[in-house]
């Protein structure tokens, strides 16, 4: 029967763009971690995308657990290889890094709010954009245990996963093509990264 024919491609066809997708997502997703210029929220929400339009079981589930494990494995790292430069008397290149992308103004809130709040500070940091490494540098400067900080940056990648994922799903139920659902997911997470930016410039210039 043509419509059996019809569903075993399609099935294999899924099956294959899982086979490739998850390991993909997974290795982009830990590298944007520890190099911040892969826009990993437009990664996973464009993965939503894709799975949101497939008949496989779970498929949205699977992208939840390889973004938010990829991106806690990522962040850890960074934070693990930042205390060994902390910890070093000519720092490191990942120290750098970290510091170059964190303002003394933004490092100085993310302190205070540190100071303020505690944990709860990483599970806001990850979801506002450009906001992660200036709160990761002022648990470093505070010197958080690795355990302490893992801790916190659990819930804080899985609040992130759960983010970029819904508005990859709104893309995808707003389109009946997966394209469209891609491209309109990509722009709302781009537009809502540049946000920030397009507001401290309109502060600054009023």
């Amino acid at each position: 029967m043509s419509w059996l024919a019809a569903a075993a491609d399609t099935v294999s066809t899924e099956s294959t763009q899982q086979a490739i997708g998850y390991p993909t997502l997974f290795v982009l997703v830990l590298l944007g971690a520890l190099v911040p210029v892969v826009p990993t929220g437009a990664l996973v929400s464009t993965a939503a995308v894709v799975a949101f339009h497939q008949t496989a079981p779970f498929a949205l589930a699977m992208v939840f657990v390889t973004a938010s494990l990829a991106a806690f494995l990522g962040d850890v790292t960074l934070y693990w290889l930042g205390r060994r430069g902390m910890g070093s008397k000519n720092g490191s290149r990942w120290l750098e890094a970290i510091r170059s992308r964190a303002p003394e103004e933004r490092l100085a809130q993310a302190q205070q709010k540190l100071a303020d709040h505690g944990v709860a500070v990483l599970v806001l940091s990850r979801l506002m954009p450009a906001g992660r490494l200036p709160v990761m540098l002022a648990c470093l400067v505070a010197k958080w245990p690795m355990r302490r900080f893992a801790r916190g940056n659990l819930p804080a990648c899985l609040a992130w996963a759960v983010t970029y994922q819904l508005i990859g799903i709104l893309g995808g139920s707003l389109f009946p093509e997966p394209w469209e659902g891609v491209v309109a997911a990509v722009a709302l997470t781009l537009l809502i990264s540049a946000a920030p930016s397009v507001w401290r410039r309109v502060r600054t210039s009023g």
